[in-house]
């Protein structure tokens, strides 16, 4: 913990110390204004928390980034940042098979917008006489079972989707018409088993959102920063980014294991280290605990999420990539042999695959079997003599975003009084950061404060 706080006067108080409220105190202090985060916990980073156990680092919930996320750019003091990426693309697992899928380079995505169009300006014809299949994954009495992409034309086609989503600003996306995924992805022409095959668990993993309830306009925003960067992991643990940014600020900013009990637009009263005052006050807790200060606060739904985590001796798979289930005959959403994708977050011959499991899972022991059998499959090795390290199950993971839903809802209430956090914006760390941006953006002009001179216009987070 870090040194009490004492009775004295700043401009801004910070309540919670995620990735969001962290952020938002780095544009605050760039601007010259004297800045205190308080912080319940006894560390930083909130949900964004890694857990050391004999040398390993098991993430608590396991959020993926990608490089094309732009407040990672955007936000100072991550200047030290590294990005673990993984493979291009991901692995789908489909009737016994690994399948490429998703990746986009520049002449792929050109040869399949031409091809695209040149199918949009051809005669019609039957539904019937348009399927095609890939090469027969297996086959059972001579019936050849098209791949979880479907057949070369349904691959052109997701490419062409994928490469459009790629190049479309996201604030023009922000535009779109908005429906559930599951119904705007199928009103796009793909066609059933491209969506169900590869689009679900993607947006599954992207958002832990398996049944694409999502809004339109959320998932849009995922695939376009799917398509236009790389999936990754921040090396040593998701605890470096709010570390990184915590540790940049300047001393004695941030407060840990401080409880804040109430707040006014000019007070912050804790309930061991007495009450601040100051000029604006941000709330950047999770929706629950923002409710809980401030009555009247909607609380959004959230997406449960189980990560478990496994060691054994020799990695399963021989790349460190995205595996997904196509054919989603078990719990777990994603695996990864973590390890591979970021050495730093396993001893020395040692190997760490971390599964999510979405939704509310049953207890541990039979979690862990069902987790197992459906690993052995997907990675087509044994998994009995795993040791399993950890299983962290987080409740509030991720912020449901159901349509209508606002993707950039309000940070400020009134004047003095400011929110921000992954459920003001996007259910994701791009969101969480871009929130952040905004509520300090907002205060500073409630203020009559300018943004410091590198601040980049405000873009629409992805």
């Amino acid at each position: 913990m870090l040194e009490p706080v004492c009775q004295a006067d700043v401009d801004v108080v910070i309540v919670g110390a995620g990735a969001a409220g962290l952020a938002a105190a780095q544009h605050l202090t760039r601007a010259g204004l004297t800045t205190v985060v308080l912080e319940a916990a006894p560390t930083v980073g909130g949900r964004m928390s890694t857990e050391k156990v004999d040398g390993f680092r098991l993430d608590r919930i396991g959020r993926l980034l990608s490089t094309s996320f732009p407040e990672l750019r955007r936000t100072p003091g991550l200047d030290g940042l590294t990005l673990r990426p993984f493979s291009p693309g991901v692995l789908l697992h489909s009737d016994g098979r690994h399948h490429r899928a998703g990746v986009l380079t520049p002449r792929s995505a050109r040869g399949a917008l031409t091809a695209a169009r040149a199918l949009a300006s051809a005669p019609r014809l039957p539904r019937a006489a348009t399927r095609s299949s890939s090469r027969p994954s297996r086959s059972q009495g001579g019936v050849p079972r098209p791949g979880p992409l479907g057949g070369p034309l349904d691959q052109t086609r997701l490419t062409a989707a994928l490469a459009r989503l790629a190049a479309t600003a996201p604030e023009r996306l922000l535009t779109r018409p908005e429906l559930p995924a599951a119904r705007a992805l199928a009103a796009r022409g793909l066609p059933p088993r491209t969506v169900d095959g590869f689009l679900r668990p993607l947006l599954a993993a992207l958002l832990c959102d398996p049944g694409l309830t999502a809004s339109s306009r959320a998932a849009d925003l995922a695939l376009h920063s799917f398509a236009s960067g790389r999936l990754c992991l921040p090396e040593g643990g998701a605890d470096t980014l709010p570390e990184l940014l915590a540790a940049s600020l300047p001393p004695g900013t941030v407060r840990t294991g401080v409880q804040v009990t109430a707040v006014s637009t000019t007070t912050v009263t804790t309930r061991d280290h007495g009450r601040l005052t100051c000029r604006a006050i941000l709330l950047a807790t999770g929706a629950r605990d923002a409710a809980r200060l401030l009555p009247g606060l909607r609380v959004p739904d959230f997406h449960p999420v189980t990560v478990l985590h496994h060691t054994t001796d020799e990695p399963p798979l021989a790349e460190p990539a995205l595996l997904l289930d196509a054919d989603r005959g078990g719990p777990v959403a994603h695996t990864a042999v973590v390890s591979q994708v970021d050495p730093s977050r396993a001893p020395a011959g040692r190997v760490l695959i971390s599964s999510t499991v979405l939704g509310v899972p049953p207890s541990p022991a039979p979690l862990d079997a069902a987790v197992r059998a459906q690993l052995a499959r997907l990675y087509g090795t044994p998994t009995g003599r795993w040791e399993l390290l950890a299983v962290h199950h987080t409740p509030d993971a991720v912020p449901a975003m159901p349509p209508p839903h606002d993707l950039r809802r309000p940070v400020r209430l009134l004047a003095g009084l400011y929110v921000c956090g992954d459920h003001r914006d996007t259910g994701t760390l791009q969101g969480a950061l871009h929130s952040g941006r905004r509520a300090a953006q907002a205060l500073l002009a409630d203020l009559g404060a300018r943004p410091a001179a590198a601040e980049e216009p405000l873009e629409a987070a992805a």
